[in-house]
């Protein structure tokens, strides 16, 4: 079975599709991760997708597609596999269509205002990494982490302007998306609003 999920920032789709893989055996892709893995590499395309990032720009669709076609080519997808973060675009969505065949679209659906409440509580441990939230998981003591004792901090991006934004750029390249394959008949809507256990229920019940 292969999968796409789509999502705002937020909506815990990747969180799902970590759980989904494990579950069905699918191959979770990420096109942060396939990035991540082409710098890392040194290879021809990671060289050029560091230097994009480094400058602050977006990755243009044209290297996006290619890494994630290189991926899709590569083998190891017996079972299927869900697309995590691609495609992003139209754009994308028609270069997908030559490259793979797609059975289900998961549209994970969260107001703006739970969007916002999500991320802007969101705290990291500036030692190990470790992850909070001030409302749904705070430490035991305001702004220290419970594992090593550092301080906890809020990413710059988690901020409600930033936050904001990025709903914005969502809205305007990734809605469309919805649309697109609603008309091909491949699109379920997953309320990711509930506790995370009960999104998952509700994804295998989708499914099945």
């Amino acid at each position: 079975m292969n999968l796409i999920f789509l999502g705002p920032p937020g909506a815990g789709k990747g969180t799902m599709a970590k759980r989904l893989s494990v579950s069905m055996n699918l191959s979770h892709i990420s096109t942060g991760d396939l990035f991540r893995a082409a710098i890392a590499a040194e290879t021809d395309l990671g060289k050029t997708v560091k230097g994009i990032l480094d400058s602050g720009k977006l990755v243009p669709d044209s290297i996006t597609i290619e890494i994630v076609r290189q991926r899709l080519d590569s083998g190891n997808l017996e079972s299927g596999f869900i697309l995590d973060g691609f495609p992003r675009t139209v754009e994308q969505a028609d270069a997908l269509s030559h490259i793979s065949d797609i059975d289900r679209v998961l549209n994970f659906r969260l107001t703006e205002y739970e969007i916002v409440r999500r991320l802007s509580g969101r705290r990291l441990c500036s030692k190990c990494g470790a992850g909070y939230h001030i409302e749904f998981m705070p430490p035991a003591r305001d702004g220290i982490c419970d594992r090593c004792g550092g301080e906890l901090y809020k990413r710059e991006d988690d901020g409600e302007e930033s936050i904001t934004t990025r709903l914005g750029v969502y809205t305007e390249q990734t809605e469309p998306l919805i649309d697109y394959y609603r008309q091909r008949g491949i699109l379920i809507d997953i309320d990711a609003s509930p506790e995370p256990d009960t999104v998952y229920a509700n994804l295998l019940a989708a499914l099945n």
